[in-house]
C-alpha cells in the first residue's frame, strides 16, 4: 500500500440500548485511536470521550491506542466496567454459600426432612 492511499476500516461503539458502526477511510500509518477520533462517533454518544486513555480493540482483542490499522479493520470502543470481575464472582459464591447454608439449617428445624 502506497503512502497516503485509502482504505476502508469500521469504527464501532456500543451501549446496552444502542449501537452504532461508523465506516471511515483512512490512509496508511493511521492509528486505532486516530480512527476513533476521525469517526466523529463521540458526537453521538454524549459523555463518550475518546483519548489516550480509551480502551480499544480490534475484531474483539484488545490493543493499544497506537496500534496502526489495516484495511477491514473494525476499531471498537471499549466501555469501562462497571464493576471488577473478580469481585463480583466472588459476591455471587458468597451469596451462593449463605443460601445453601440457610436451606441446610432448614432442613435441620424440619426435622431432617421426614414426615
Amino acid at each position: 500500500m502506497s503512502e497516503g492511499e485509502l482504505f476502508a476500516v469500521e469504527v464501532a461503539y456500543a451501549l446496552p440500548e444502542r449501537q452504532l458502526i461508523v465506516p471511515l477511510e483512512v490512509t496508511a500509518g493511521t492509528t486505532a485511536l486516530e480512527a476513533a477520533q476521525q469517526s466523529g462517533i463521540e458526537q453521538e454518544f454524549p459523555g463518550l470521550v475518546i483519548d489516550a486513555g480509551t480502551s480499544l480493540g480490534i475484531f474483539g482483542q484488545a490493543v493499544p491506542p497506537q496500534q496502526a490499522l489495516k484495511p477491514g479493520d473494525r476499531v471498537e470502543i471499549y466501555r469501562p466496567l462497571k464493576a471488577d470481575p473478580k469481585a463480583a464472582r466472588k459476591a455471587r459464591a458468597e451469596k451462593a454459600k449463605a443460601r445453601r447454608a440457610g436451606e441446610e439449617s432448614e432442613k435441620e428445624t424440619d426435622g431432617g426432612g421426614e414426615p
